[in-house]
């Protein structure tokens, strides 16, 4: 037997109906045009037929000794079928093919030249250019196969087409090889040996062969769910304990981070988030409330009711908003949006990881390094209490792989298309980071076009076609979306931020308020607020990245790195700065985009968040570099990352008790005052605004059973529709929140009565609440003189009844 030139193994479960003539197809094809195979065996595996299929192998190997026979006590599926089989041979290749030939055994000689040029398996093919399909499948069965093949191979084996073409020829010894290591025992089997190939560099070739549907095919497209259920399993299993140690630190360190959060999600609060965090809760609420009642998922008027609010204009981060509803059906949104912040940073973390491993360097501990800076840099942590928009960000480091593989030039279409996918997730996860993150790849791409030109006249072609297959995918589908956003109901032009949004040079040098060597007033001193400390790097970690940028220097990725961090540095200065420690103020060069269109809404400190990624990759390849040295260099230098790191090494966000919910909104004895049919709202006292948005709480703990008039989020203002913070301002809106902020009642006049009544009409108000709070007598007392009734004391609450609008 150790001369057997060919070994054929056909899988049959309860095929008597067509074994015997595959059987008789077979051999005469050996025995007849193939005549000049030096010796061949057929080999069929009865899968635990409860037919006559074992009865009719067991005949044809009487007649014939080189058809061997091999059964199994029990159905146990296709996958081990094979795997018996294959084991059993002793062919120096390999032929597997399905008992119905759907393929047929004439299509051998295409399989064979692809193993003579140098091929480790040939995979039949009905998708490849070339292939020949005579008889076709039903049309929805063949979409639905066609849809499912798609996933499998994005997830297990990229440019293989045809997966699961029942017709393979392999090297027999590395064939052997791949199957003795295979587990799966379903259809999965056929991705399983294929990846392993793949991962072990044998080539694989897929040939287009002539194939024919058969009737009575046992692959039903729910199979291709069960495949991909196995593959993501399997590799799952395959990570390594390195890759999975990795991932199990990002998990931990992102949940220590939220720890003060985690022991109660419902009642604790981040003080740091300042509004957002009521904000955020609201938005994944709403979104949650819109899937269940079938609703616009892009608009309500819950909030700044009548007017409403344009969601697709507030980054309510669909993405993972509507994934998470059901979680917030029977969590609430405060569990929501901690699993949303916890598990995107830590995937944002691994994604990062992954690139880096797969691009950069193969050591894993540097890796993972370099990724933890670029997930839990300062900037990260700063956004990590309110901005889940800035952190969960794992779709970028895929959208970065993704590019490069088309400037490889090998598939051009797929990728493209996969790019424009991933684009597309991205936009509905936060588009503004997207915008970040195209600014950062084109410094990256600019700089090394420049040094790598060579690399830059072989990538242009495809990456140019590729960006824009991508679009082509891409734009149809986020076109309504868009739309909506731009110039939908309650959309607005652009964000006014103010006026020194900027970074200041020395926050570049400074140590964040929650980084271990951070100091809150020197943070404040140099930050917008807490949640916006966007640079802060602190001056060991730039010094480590110019150390290792001059070691590194004759690499061309290390900088084209270092020009990206310092260009982004640089344009996050904003449009003006001064010099630090004299009164000189130079133009900056955002200057240049700062009016421009979409650019003009981005803060442009956080420009500075794409500092991130460059440093962590730069420090990954300076840490896979010296753990590949040894004596004292190695230790010198890592102890040289690590000092450099430490004082950047993040501490727990704070959180405090949440402010009870009143009894008035918990109990729902608002429901007695409020006619929900008629459209009228609940109005706080002051309206909720973005310095105070304790009633969007409220709302949310009452399932949005009203509406509120005011609120937390970015809308038009004016007749030129500029995007400001909040609702439109109105007389009364006004007067109240400036007593709130001076704590001092006010005089009022006839004027004032008359506009609150236009005021309270407007919003339909069913009852004004006030909730004890600081200055909150001045409010009573000017309410009660706006409305000329004084307030009741209702189940912790002071209201006004004024339904029908005063």
């Amino acid at each position: 037997m150790t001369a057997v030139d060919l070994s054929v193994v056909i899988p049959a479960y309860n095929e008597e109906g067509r074994l015997g003539p595959t059987l008789d197809a077979i051999r005469a094809y050996l025995d007849g045009e193939a005549a000049g195979a030096a010796q061949w065996e057929l080999i069929v595996v009865d899968d635990g037929s409860t037919d006559r299929t074992a009865d009719i192998a067991a005949e044809a190997a009487a007649r014939d000794p080189r058809v061997q026979l091999v059964r199994s006590g029990r159905n146990r599926g296709k996958g081990h079928a094979l795997r018996q089989g294959v084991l059993a041979s002793y062919g120096r290749r390999v032929l597997v093919t399905d008992a119905d030939l759907a393929a047929p055994i004439q299509e051998l000689p295409a399989l064979e030249k692809a193993l003579a040029d140098g091929h480790a398996a040939a995979v039949g093919s009905r998708a490849r250019p070339g292939a020949t399909i005579d008889v076709h499948q039903h049309r929805l069965r063949e979409l639905l196969g066609r849809g499912g093949n798609f996933l499998i191979r994005t997830v297990a084996v990229p440019g293989i087409r045809d997966t699961q073409c029942g017709f393979k020829l392999f090297d027999g010894d590395r064939a052997r090889a791949a199957f003795a290591a295979s587990r799966l025992s379903g259809w999965g089997i056929d991705v399983e040996i294929l990846h392993h190939f793949r991962r072990r560099g044998w080539p694989v070739a897929e040939v287009p062969v002539r194939w024919s549907h058969q009737e009575g095919s046992k692959v039903r497209p729910t199979d291709y769910v069960r495949v991909l259920a196995e593959v993501s399993a399997l590799r799952i299993r395959s990570l390594r304990r390195a890759d999975i140690l990795a991932l199990a630190l990002f998990v931990a360190f992102a949940a220590v981070l939220y720890s003060a959060r985690w022991t109660s999600p419902d009642h604790r609060y981040l003080p740091h988030s300042l509004q957002d965090q009521n904000q955020w809760e609201w938005f994944f609420e709403v979104t949650a409330h819109n899937v269940a009642h079938f609703q616009n998922p892009l608009f309500t008027d819950l909030q700044n009711a009548p007017d409403g609010v344009n969601l697709m204009a507030n980054t309510v981060m669909l993405g993972l908003s509507v994934p998470l509803a059901p979680l917030t059906w029977a969590l609430g949104p405060a569990v929501s949006l901690n699993v949303a912040m916890t598990l995107g940073l830590a995937a944002t973390a691994f994604a990062w990881y992954w690139l880096i491993v797969r691009r950069l360097v193969r050591h894993r501990g540097a890796a993972a390094t370099g990724a933890a800076l670029a997930a839990f840099a300062p900037p990260m942590i700063s956004h990590a209490h309110a901005h889940p928009n800035f952190i969960v960000l794992f779709m970028i480091p895929l959208i970065v792989d993704r590019a490069l593989r088309l400037c490889e030039g090998q598939r051009v279409v797929r990728d493209g298309v996969v790019l424009g996918l991933f684009a597309t997730y991205q936009i509905f996860l936060g588009e503004e980071p997207l915008l970040l993150a195209a600014m950062g790849m084109l410094l990256f791409t600019v700089a090394y076009a420049v040094l790598r030109r060579d690399v830059a006249r072989a990538a242009w072609r495809p990456l140019a076609r590729g960006t824009g297959i991508a679009l082509a995918v891409c734009l149809p589908l986020v076109a309504f979306p868009l739309w909506w956003q731009f110039f939908g109901p309650q959309s607005y032009k652009s964000v006014l931020h103010g006026d020194n949004a900027g970074n200041s040079p020395l926050a570049l040098l400074s140590f964040s308020e929650r980084s271990l060597a951070g100091d809150a007033g020197t943070a404040a001193s140099l930050s917008m607020n807490p949640t916006e400390q966007n640079a802060f790097y602190g001056w060991p970690l730039v010094v480590l990245a110019f150390l290792i940028v001059v070691w590194l220097w004759r690499q061309a990725v290390v900088r084209a790195l270092a020009f990206t961090a310092v260009a982004a540095a640089f344009l996050s200065l904003g449009p003006k700065f001064r010099i630090p420690l004299t009164d000189t103020v130079l133009s900056g060069p955002w200057a240049l985009l700062s009016d421009k269109p979409l650019f003009e809404s981005v803060i442009e400190s956080r420009v500075a968040m794409v500092c991130a990624p460059a440093l962590g990759m730069l420090v990954a390849l300076a840490v896979g570099r010296l753990a590949a040295r040894g004596g004292a260099l190695r230790y010198a230098g890592l102890g040289a990352v690590a000092l450099a790191l430490l004082p950047l090494f993040p501490l727990p966000l704070k959180a405090v008790d949440r402010t009870e919910v009143p009894s008035f909104i918990a109990d729902g004895t608002w429901k007695e005052y409020v006619d929900t049919a008629a459209g009228e709202t609940l109005v706080p006292v002051p309206l909720p605004d973005p310095a105070g948005a304790e009633a969007l709480h409220w709302q949310a703990v009452a399932d949005l059973g009203f509406k509120l008039p005011g609120g937390y989020f970015n809308g038009p203002w004016g007749p030129d529709r500029i995007g400001i913070y909040g609702a439109s301002p109105r007389n009364t809106s006004n007067l109240l929140r400036d007593i709130r902020n001076s704590g001092r009642p006010v005089r009022l006049s006839d004027a004032w009565r008359r506009a609150a009544q236009v005021d309270l009409r407007y919003w339909n108000a069913g009852v004004l609440v006030l909730a004890p709070q600081p200055g909150d007598t001045a409010l009573r007392t000017t309410v009660d003189d706006l409305l000329g009734q004084r307030a009741k004391w209702v189940d912790g609450v002071w209201i006004w009844d004024v339904q029908g609008g005063g």
